[in-house]
């Protein structure tokens, strides 16, 4: 899933035109001549973003790498929330740290973009299964604790439409989603199965919570769009009662530490995981390899870890 470079108006009708037939030319591998309109486009339209960043991406497949991240910081420099994702590009070009290739700001505009053929497409389109993943390891983490399969209080991260609080049905008392885009939150509440649901960053969110209050906290395929978690990791320990539960997917990656991949999103190892959740204070109770949904039509390796709170 990436954004689909929606054109924006430059506020030229000419230049927009132009920057329209970039987008083709680009779109069909024709590089020399998305960067030859994109630069007529700036011609016109100096500091219109989106042409500045297809040109750092054209040039970018041309192998002009000096080119192409001169243009990409121009477009980042106009639009600093990067809602074009152009960090990502700067990152694979050597260009920013792999930690800070993915915003907020580009989170919040790919999903917003996303949310009305979210459902159909993950779970049609993409074979998407993490909720019930989560539910079923749940599920199969408490048998084998001898514990009830209940939750008072549930926080679910990146909640999305809902797709987890549905998994979870009849399974939690009460369950509050967060989540940066405001167009899922609008589809999670047509759902009415949350008790709230919040617009915020999922660590912010997190640190505004009350220490102990949560017996659960799920992640369904969220950590994909964050590098480094230890802050999240630290924070779900603080929000969760004695014994209570984490559990979360994430793509696996047979190195060290985390990746960003050629998807646009990370991947994480499982030692890098089990040794955030060890200094966290978490005991691991289940972890597996899972493939919570295909790109085009091959299963994606993932990992999916349920953690108790010590």
């Amino acid at each position: 899933m990436s954004l689909s470079s929606t054109l924006r108006s430059s506020g030229d009708l000419l230049a927009d035109r132009r920057y329209e037939y970039a987008r083709a030319a680009f779109d069909e591998k024709d590089f020399e001549a998305a960067a030859d309109l994109a630069r007529q486009v700036l011609e016109i339209a100096p500091r219109f973003a989106a042409a500045h960043a297809l040109l750092g991406r054209a040039s970018a497949a041309l192998g002009e790498q000096e080119g192409a991240i001169e243009a990409l910081r121009q477009a980042l420099s106009l639009e600093p929330e990067d809602s074009l994702g152009v960090r990502l590009d700067l990152a694979r070009l050597g260009a920013l740290p792999l930690e800070e290739a993915i915003t907020d700001g580009y989170v919040r505009a790919l999903f917003d973009e996303y949310a009305p053929k979210f459902d159909t497409h993950l779970t049609k389109s993409l074979a998407y299964r993490g909720p019930e993943l989560i539910a079923d390891a749940l599920k199969r983490v408490c048998a084998a604790l001898g514990r009830p399969l209940t939750f008072a209080h549930v926080l679910d991260l990146g909640c999305g439409t809902g797709l987890m609080a549905r998994a979870l049905e009849g399974v939690c008392g009460s369950i509050e989603g967060v989540d940066l885009s405001p167009r899922m939150l609008e589809m999670a509440r047509r759902a009415g199965l949350y008790a709230a649901l919040h617009e915020a960053e999922l660590v912010a969110f997190l640190q505004t919570r009350a220490k102990a209050e949560a017996g659960l906290v799920v992640a369904a395929d969220v950590f994909v769009y964050m590098g480094a978690l230890e802050v999240a990791f630290r924070e779900a320990h603080r929000v969760l009662k004695s014994s209570g539960l984490f559990a979360f997917t994430v793509q696996a990656y047979k190195g060290e530490g985390f990746i960003l991949g050629s998807d646009a999103r990370y991947a994480h190892s499982e030692a890098y995981l089990r040794g955030l959740a060890e200094a966290a204070g978490f005991t691991v109770t289940l972890c597996e390899e899972v493939s919570s949904r295909e790109d085009r039509g091959e299963p994606v390796p993932g990992l999916l870890l349920v953690l108790e709170r010590v």
